[in-house]
């Protein structure tokens, strides 16, 4: 860790104690208990899921993964971290760090992982908590205002949060380099996904989510969730979509690559498509609506589609008739941080719900952009036969080719997918940022 990094931390650290002391006071609270969290077992067995930290708690205490440990805030008092550090044999006890952020906690060892006892006052309890366990403690349970007004918290980054973004793309980029190789060196989707880890230096369970290895047809599954182990007679295409975890924020990055088999249709799409992402990100500043952004990425689409041939009609009837959402059913992008799909993206800055458009439904960004935000921008192009086929009917049953289509069923899909952070006067993309460094 660096001194630049520590520095940044402690200022991080102080911003959201006061940003608690302010949001305390006026929802009435002398203060609030953050649970980590646990992991669950899996029914009738003795193995455990894979365990995510809670975001607010995880927001103060950089240690994804910490189980059992509760942190207790109140305005004018150092925040007491109850660190769940049993005695085993088993398994090997949880340590804090040696680092600066430590200092500004005070730090309680306990052994049960229970919650501590609260003071008199009025209090609430956030995270995975029983309501009979909030009984006992005498706190309010994830009230949903203030539940709210944390998560609206989270939605601006610091100069720390985004340091910590930073360093999980590059992370992250590695890992792509490495499964692309492996790709191109005749591997299986497996062999891509064991080459990331190595090159990323991270274990699988480490991930902020399953990464998506997709060779060929694969690709065109937006969630793909299997690794097969046999590599293709024939390799058209590679699509990964996989991130990385810094001190608990998430890098969240798509890369499709042409293989040894690709169609020149692909590769002209690839490089189509490559252009729109880059035009899109160059448009992204504060006031931004994200909403119109999707409708961008769409009429984009439209314009790429007829452009290649694989649209008969004009870009304009590609995107009225829905033609396009065919072609990409998801959202143009989303708020990233602690969690790949972060808090507050769809609810307005007074932290009102504000559901996407009918039209777009996926879409998880619906609010106009601001600085300090962190999102992804990842417009795709899929070939999707139950999404296609209801175009083979009605007004646009002439209006694609469908030679041109069906070849590229083998090829599944393109994404890309950069992680941007929006600044006072337009934005920082830290995917390419660090793609064209040396």
């Amino acid at each position: 860790m660096t001194n630049d990094l520590a520095d940044a931390q402690r200022a991080h650290l102080a911003r959201l104690d006061q940003a608690y002391a302010a949001l305390l006071a006026e929802h009435g609270y002398d203060g609030v208990l953050l649970y980590s969290g646990r992991a669950h077992r899996h029914f009738a067995d003795d193995q455990h899921a894979s365990f995510a930290t809670y975001g607010h708690f995880l927001h103060w205490v950089p240690l994804a993964g910490l189980e059992h440990s509760w942190l207790l805030i109140r305005p004018g008092q150092a925040p007491c971290l109850h660190f769940h550090a049993p005695r085993d044999f088993w398994h090997l006890a949880p340590q804090l760090p040696e680092e600066a952020w430590v200092e500004a906690f005070e730090v309680v060892y306990q052994e049960d992982g229970e919650a501590p006892r609260l003071p008199r006052g009025h209090f609430a309890v956030l995270g995975e908590v029983s309501e009979a366990q909030a009984e006992r403690l005498g706190a309010a349970l994830n009230p949903e205002a203030l539940t709210l007004a944390l998560d609206e918290l989270r939605v601006r980054k610091s100069a720390y949060e985004v340091a910590c973004l930073r360093e999980a793309n590059r992370r992250a980029l590695a890992g792509h380099g490495a499964a692309r190789d492996a790709f191109l060196a005749g591997g299986a989707e497996l062999d891509c996904q064991l080459a990331y880890l190595k090159a990323a230096r991270i274990r699988e369970s480490a991930l902020p989510y399953q990464s998506i290895v997709g060779i060929n047809a694969h690709g065109g599954v937006l969630h793909y969730q299997h690794y097969d182990a046999e590599a293709p007679r024939q390799a058209h295409s590679l699509l990964v979509d996989g991130g990385h975890r810094y001190r608990g924020y998430c890098a969240d990055i798509t890369r499709s690559w042409a293989g040894p088999a690709a169609s020149d249709d692909y590769r002209a799409l690839l490089a189509g498509m490559d252009r729109l992402q880059r035009q899109l990100v160059g448009e992204l500043a504060p006031g931004i609506g994200y909403v119109s952004m999707q409708e961008r990425m769409h009429r984009g689409l439209a314009e790429l589609l007829v452009a290649h041939g694989l649209v008969k009609a004009s870009a304009e009837a590609a995107f009225e008739t829905g033609i396009t959402r065919a072609f990409c059913p998801h959202g143009l992008g989303h708020l990233l941080g602690l969690q790949v799909h972060d808090v507050g993206g769809r609810q307005d800055a007074q932290g009102r719900p504000l559901p996407p458009p009918p039209a777009h439904p996926a879409l998880r960004l619906t609010r106009p952009l601001e600085a300090g935000m962190a999102i992804t921008v990842e417009p795709g192009l899929y070939v999707i036969p139950m999404l296609l086929e209801p175009l083979r009917q009605g007004a646009t049953a002439g209006m694609l080719d469908w030679a041109r289509v069906e070849a590229l069923g083998d090829h599944g899909g393109i994404r890309i997918e950069d992680n941007v952070v929006i600044t006072g006067t337009g934005n920082d993309n830290l995917t390419r940022d660090l793609e064209a460094s040396p």
